[in-house]
């Protein structure tokens, strides 16, 4: 049961990245306009492509479980910062706080999703896992005596 939990756990933790980078693509343009009200107006356009790259290279590492540690790292790049600079509770007017704070504890909650994925690897249900299993197996069929 352990590994099915952990299959799913990886499964949706990259779906959350993989539709944030998919929507940042389908919706470029008022994505830049985001980063402006932000203060992000460095190269929009390289900060963005390659903020997307990230997202969808991490969130498939991720989803597969091929190098999910660095998978996971990558997305901990970008979702940190992203948290403490649009969820930056602490200076929003009274009426957004409370919402704000709450989007804030749940992208905390994600991070640490990442963190237990980078700590603990992707589990028994990962490509890396079936790549190692068909290499020892290959070398057992044909290992000379």
């Amino acid at each position: 049961m352990k590994d099915i939990f952990e299959l799913m756990g990886r499964i949706f933790i990259a779906f959350v990245f993989i539709y944030e980078a998919l929507d940042a693509l389908v919706f470029f343009q008022k994505t830049k306009a985001t980063m402006t009200v932000y203060g992000l107006t460095w190269n929009q356009d390289l900060v963005l492509t390659t903020l997307i790259s990230i997202l969808i290279l991490g969130g498939i590492m991720v989803l597969i479980g091929y190098y999910s540690g660095i998978g996971s790292f990558l997305l901990l790049l970008y979702w940190l910062p992203y948290t403490l600079i649009v969820y930056s509770f602490w200076n929003d007017p009274v009426e957004l706080q409370r919402l704000h704070a709450l989007y804030f504890m749940r992208n905390l909650a994600l991070c640490g999703g990442l963190m237990l994925l980078l700590a603990n690897g992707a589990g028994k249900y990962s490509i890396k896992k079936t790549f190692v299993y068909y290499e020892t197996s290959q070398i057992i069929l044909f290992k000379k005596e």
